[in-house]
């Protein structure tokens, strides 16, 4: 049987064992709508049509409720889109003035720009355009 095509990726996580800095750092400094949260196991963000879900991984390891136990050790990395090439100089404006240290600004041989940082737990994060991948 032929399954219909999958249309988007809906959520995506990151792990974080602060999650009061994490939630400074996502609403604060990138300006994510905070959807819900759940004290000491998850945030969840707005991003757009798609949704950031920051746990505490030690919380999620443990089975709650019907969701099974999910987790990992160590950074992560998620990218963020911009409309263009010529946000992403907005933005390390917006990251330098609240002390975000900026790892790399990229200009791709295909088209696009990347600025790549860190949030608090150390995941590593991406404000990049789409057209990096040629969407």
């Amino acid at each position: 049987m032929t399954a219909p095509p999958l249309i988007r990726v809906l959520e995506s996580a990151l792990y974080a064992d602060d999650l009061r800095k994490a939630e400074d750092f996502y609403a604060g400094v990138l300006g994510l709508e905070l959807d819900s949260k759940q004290a000491e196991r998850h945030l969840f963000f707005k991003c757009g049509p798609t949704m950031l879900l920051v746990f505490n991984p030690e919380q999620t390891l443990k089975q709650a409720g019907p969701v099974p136990a999910h987790g990992t050790t160590g950074p992560a990395h998620l990218a963020f889109a911009v409309e263009s090439d010529d946000d992403i100089a907005a933005w390390r404006s917006r990251l330098e003035a609240a002390d975000v240290e900026i790892e790399a600004d990229l200009d791709w041989p295909g088209g696009g720009r990347s600025l790549y940082f860190r949030d608090p737990a150390g995941n590593s994060l991406e404000l990049t355009t789409p057209r990096i991948w040629g969407l």
